[in-house]
């Protein structure tokens, strides 16, 4: 028995096929390209986090993290993400001065969002996120938890202070 498809219903199936071969080509494209999202693939064991265990104590632990000085001079933002809240809770960072943020999560997935600037990260347990940027603007800005991490989400937040190069001091 043969059936009858119109030919409107025809051009739609040819069009979502077109588009489905389409979006596969470019996916096999960029796989054989080997590109891939940027990041950092640093692995971390998120239970030892806030554990000293050599001297001076490791990048995370609570006297490591803050706003320091690289050996280069760059500033770097070193941030725990947990169960609610982020630590250091406030930041003070120089107006227009590029800075790298290095935070990983203790416990949960996270997210990290300062609005009005390009900061988003996503938070893995088990990894550590990284980012560079520069915020050219004075002020304040919260840092807000952007993926659901349990019953205190919404009190996850924390603060930015963005103040004059001339008045910044580590």
């Amino acid at each position: 028995m043969a059936f009858h498809i119109d030919k409107l219903e025809k051009r739609w199936i040819y069009m979502v096929a077109g588009i489905v071969l389409m979006a596969w080509g470019i996916q096999i494209y960029y796989a054989a390209q080997g590109w891939h999202p940027p990041s950092n693939v640093e692995v971390i064991d998120s239970a030892q986090l806030h554990l000293e265990t050599g001297v001076g104590g490791d990048e995370f632990s609570e006297q490591n993290i803050g706003v320091k000085r690289d050996e280069d001079g760059m500033l770097v933002v070193t941030m725990v993400a947990a169960r609610y809240g982020f630590y250091p809770q406030e930041i003070v960072l120089p107006q227009g001065e590029p800075f790298k943020m290095r935070i990983a999560s203790f416990d949960v997935l996270h997210g990290i969002y300062i609005p009005l600037t390009n900061l988003n990260l996503m938070l893995v347990p088990g990894y550590v996120s990284e980012v560079t940027t520069t915020v050219n603007n004075l002020g304040d800005y919260p840092m807000l938890c952007h993926d659901f991490c349990g019953m205190g989400h919404a009190y996850m937040f924390g603060n930015v202070h963005i103040v004059p190069a001339d008045e910044f001091k580590l």
